[in-house]
């Protein structure tokens, strides 16, 4: 079925029982999820013939829609069936993104939380081309992370996102492509859009998962794969300090996997060894039987 509204790339989206085409309006002023933000989603990619951990991205939105008050009302496995059956609408040559989500319609107690029983699901996937690992640029944001007592930190919840919009607008803005976020103690969390990797003397550091920000899939993937080569990998609390020092940045995310950082407020870095073979472990294991 194809609708009046379009998306600008090819868009396909899955909502009560059927697939339709383009941007399909799904909400109204009277949803829940509409005036106060009751919405939760997951992204995983699928690209050069595979999608690596779409399984542990449909475990992790259901996980979300539960932290969020919510009722999932899909298995993990219907999720990933669902996907497979929605890719085959595409040419198969751009990369795509996937992205399964849960609102809620109505209200409960004075509508302040979210209804669980009003849940509904969509799974929407759309052509978008992966960044190159050329680079990208980052400064220190004055936004920071929240923590678990003010806001649902514990899932991939809408409400969290526009908090990193400010971020990374506020970067644009001083010639940044992208912000270094802090928690709320001033220690180094992530990036505007993706989890955050430091290389000191060979040594592989990314922040400590301390309930301020989602530590990802492509993240602990990226931590098994260095390992599994040897690379010492270490969680632990890191300063801006420590990020302005380092000998490599790099980041990590489903959006575009591994990239490195190539530019720190006023520092230039060039990508380096590690972050181009984390990179390569990536793609190696992305295209392996068990990542499809």
């Amino acid at each position: 079925m194809t609708l009046a509204s379009t998306a600008q790339t090819e868009t396909w989206t899955y909502v009560d029982g059927d697939w339709y085409e383009g941007n399909v309006p799904l909400i109204g002023p009277r949803s829940h999820a509409m005036w106060l933000s009751s919405s939760v989603f997951d992204g995983a990619r699928w690209f050069e013939n595979v999608a690596p951990d779409l399984d542990l991205h449909a475990h992790r939105v259901n996980a979300s829609a539960i932290a969020l008050g919510l009722a999932p009302t899909m298995t993990p496995d219907e999720i990933v069936g669902l996907t497979w059956d929605g890719l085959k609408k595409f040419d198969g040559e751009t990369a795509v993104y996937i992205r399964p989500m849960y609102w809620a319609e109505h209200g409960g107690y004075m509508g302040v939380p979210a209804d669980p029983s009003s849940t509904r699901f969509c799974l929407c996937l759309y052509e978008a081309p992966m960044i190159p690992p050329s680079g990208f640029s980052i400064t220190v944001s004055p936004f920071r992370r929240p923590t678990l007592e003010t806001m649902p930190t514990n899932a991939k919840a809408g409400c969290l996102y526009p908090n990193n919009g400010r971020a990374i607008l506020e970067a644009k803005m001083r010639g940044f492509d992208n912000a270094l976020v802090l928690d709320m103690l001033g220690n180094v969390a992530e990036t505007g859009s993706s989890n955050i990797f430091l290389v000191k003397n060979g040594e592989v550091m990314t922040p400590m998962p301390n309930g301020t920000f989602l530590s990802g899939i492509t993240r602990s993937r990226t931590i098994a794969l260095l390992e599994s080569e040897g690379y010492k990998t270490r969680e632990r609390t890191l300063s801006v300090r420590d990020f302005l020092e380092a000998d490599e940045i790099f980041s990590t995310g489903n959006h575009s996997k591994v990239v490195p950082v190539t530019r720190i407020e006023d520092r230039n870095l060039q990508p380096g060894p590690i972050a181009k073979k984390a990179r390569e472990l990536y793609w190696e294991w992305a295209h392996s039987t068990s990542a499809t």
